[in-house]
């Protein structure tokens, strides 16, 4: 399986400086929960680890290869960035069609993972009647069109309900279970703390606290009290 690595990461814009000396493991197995206020970074790190941003210094590997160097990257990451970036003339399952001819995978896979996500019954709906719950959950199927090693999500959770919210945990602790590497960004903390093994905390574009998550957090502090004492200091919008 697949190991996302993360090495001294910096990223700017302009005389931003949005990742400074950013660096973290998400090992095969592990649910790894990417944690920060607005701001802090963590989908400018996303998009570095993607190749839809070009990093200033450092590294952002699938097994040391960079996403433009992955021969098959369907097959080896599903990314979910943004739900809101769909053609709402499509239907559901035209969407997928369109991204398993562009990523040269089986038309039969489209109809999977419609059933894996619970969206068969409306497939054939154009996406602009989604909710966005919905359209999550869309996004999720493309996502793991190509059968991935990988899981890069961005604010999975938008917009489920609370039975989303418990099939969303399902499906990661099971994609983890089986070998696969999750890496979550949310700021649900409550679902983070109910399926991820490891944290990053991210704070201005540093790493403020990383490791497993039964040793940030205890019976006496939850992961809410970890995360406000971590980055008490780098709140607000930068």
């Amino acid at each position: 399986m697949t190991t996302i690595r993360i090495e001294g990461l910096h990223k700017s814009y302009g005389g931003f400086e949005a990742v400074h000396d950013v660096s973290f493991t998400a090992e095969p197995g592990k649910v790894v929960g990417l944690l920060g206020p607005n701001g802090a970074g963590k989908s400018t790190t996303l998009h570095v680890l993607l190749g839809l941003a070009r990093a200033g210094a450092g590294t952002a590997t699938f097994d040391d290869r960079r996403y433009a160097e992955l021969e098959h990257p369907a097959q080896v990451v599903g990314a979910l960035l943004d739900a809101g970036g769909l053609h709402p003339g499509r239907t559901g399952r035209d969407h997928l069609r369109v991204h398993a001819a562009a990523s040269r995978l089986p038309g039969r896979r489209v109809d999977e993972v419609l059933a894996a996500v619970g969206m068969t019954p409306a497939a054939d709906r154009r996406v602009r009647t989604y909710s966005l719950g919905m359209k999550q959950r869309l996004g999720i199927a493309t996502a793991l069109l190509g059968r991935p090693q990988v899981l890069v999500l961005d604010e999975p959770a938008n917009g489920l309900d609370p039975a989303g919210m418990r099939w969303l945990r399902e499906l990661l602790r099971s994609f983890a279970d089986d070998g696969g590497t999750v890496l979550l960004a949310s700021h649900v903390l409550g679902e983070v703390a109910q399926v991820a093994d490891d944290l990053v905390v991210i704070g201005q574009g540093r790493v403020v606290a990383a490791g497993a998550l039964d040793e940030l957090v205890t019976t006496d502090r939850s992961l809410e009290d970890v995360y406000l004492d971590l980055t008490a200091a780098t709140e607000g919008v930068r």
